[in-house]
């Protein structure tokens, strides 16, 4: 019977991380980076192997990034655990997207900056997610707060949760963001019945609802630009 390949098989110096230590990681391809996350593969089979056929089913990184934990799972050698592995890494890198290296706290002034500190965070996710920008009183970003995942049509944003976080925070205002899976922006009846709903909200605790921002695929609408609330 046939052996089979396994990591140690490979030469130590072909191996992820002992090229990613002499080389960087920017020297890896996208299957090694792949094996890395997932730390080793099932009995018998190499994780490269592993690595590969994930590339392979989904098609490419971005087919492997949008999909979900129970798609990940389904592959060989993946189950949930790897799955989860998989999509934590790219949420990551998602998050980290748009943050400015010094650490430094960005301040917020216009719909133009909101889209492009949380476009990374929030495009390709297939459900909606309901966030808050959590605002000092120089608009300093003090915390992005994630309020709710699921369709505003089933799992209505409760201005109690709303606001739990910016009254923790002792936050001066708020900017809401959702995204659309469908890709367009376009403000549903509800999006504006809710923003008008936690504006009144803020108006009673003291916290400026500054706007509610809409995410779509390849641009984003302002509801209070659109005059809407």
């Amino acid at each position: 019977m046939k052996k089979s390949f396994t990591i140690h098989d490979l030469p130590i110096s072909e191996r992820p991380r002992e090229r990613l230590q002499k080389f960087g990681v920017e020297a890896l391809s996208a299957q090694e980076i792949l094996a890395l996350i997932l730390g080793r593969g099932i009995a018998g089979e190499s994780v490269m192997v592993t690595a590969q056929r994930l590339l392979s089913q989904f098609g490419s990184l971005k087919q492997i990034a949008t999909a979900s934990v129970e798609e990940l799972a389904q592959v060989k050698g993946i189950g949930v655990a790897k799955a989860s592995q998989i999509k934590a890494a790219f949420e990551l890198a998602n998050r980290l997207e748009g943050y400015p290296e010094t650490g430094e706290k960005p301040i917020v002034k216009t719909p133009e900056h909101v889209a492009s500190l949380l476009r990374g965070r929030l495009k390709d996710k297939k459900k909606e997610h309901f966030l808050a920008l959590l605002l000092d009183t120089r608009n300093q970003l003090i915390k992005v707060a994630e309020i709710s995942v699921g369709s505003l049509d089933t799992s209505i944003v409760h201005p109690r949760e709303a606001f739990k976080e910016a009254i923790s925070a002792s936050a001066a205002s708020v900017i809401f963001v959702h995204n659309h899976p469908s890709g367009d922006p376009e403000a549903s009846e509800d999006d504006i019945k809710l923003t008008k709903r936690l504006a009144e909200a803020g108006e009673i605790v003291g916290i400026d609802v500054l706007d509610h921002i809409i995410i779509g695929d390849k641009n984003y609408l302002s509801l209070k630009r659109q005059g809407l609330f």
